[in-house]
């Protein structure tokens, strides 16, 4: 029975390496159609999430405050998703946009964590990280969709690199439990 769970797990660890890397060449080949499917992808997230925002507003157990608060989320989550499904080139660069801000101001503040630290040693990591924070948060938002495209490339690269570990480790979980049945066989 434990040689069986182990035999699937080796096929699927090479299934789910080789889905990855087919992902990750087709993010590469295809980096703005990947920033628009991701868009969209996101844009049925927040609508699933808007609708159960609702839906857990209206709930008896929900009153008074909370009940305005769940409201106000389902209903910015559903613009948010209307808006991200009828438009996902838009939402991918208004996205990118965010996240360069975000980068730019996360920067800000290390710099400012760095100076109010009262120790040297990660002071200058903390700069480090700020500058490229920085950096990255100014290229991001000097054109979000170039950046949106950017990023659509390194999810493949990433994709790309995970599903050869997942290919090599089954692979390399076969070779064991060969190696295992063989040694556990008698020789005549």
């Amino acid at each position: 029975m434990e040689r069986e769970w182990f035999t699937a797990g080796w096929k699927m660890l090479i299934v789910r390496g080789v889905i990855g890397m087919v992902f990750g060449v087709l993010a590469i080949i295809w980096p703005i159609e990947t920033a628009i499917a991701l868009a969209l992808l996101w844009g049925f997230w927040a609508l699933t999430d808007g609708i159960g925002s609702l839906v857990q507003a209206f709930r008896p157990e929900s009153r008074g405050s909370s009940r305005l608060w769940l409201v106000l989320l389902g209903v910015i989550a559903l613009v948010a998703a209307f808006f991200a499904i009828f438009s996902p080139a838009v939402t991918a660069v208004t996205l990118t946009w965010i996240l360069g801000i975000w980068l730019i101001v996360r920067g800000v503040f290390e710099v400012v964590g760095a100076f109010g630290s009262t120790r040297t040693r990660p002071r200058g990591l903390l700069l480090l990280s700020a500058a490229f924070s920085i950096l990255l948060g100014i290229l991001f938002v000097a054109n979000p969709g170039a950046a949106a495209v950017g990023v659509a490339v390194f999810l493949g690269v990433v994709a790309l690199m995970w599903g050869a570990v997942f290919v090599l480790g089954g692979l390399a979980l076969r070779r064991e439990l060969t190696t295992a049945d063989t040694s556990t066989t008698p020789h005549p």
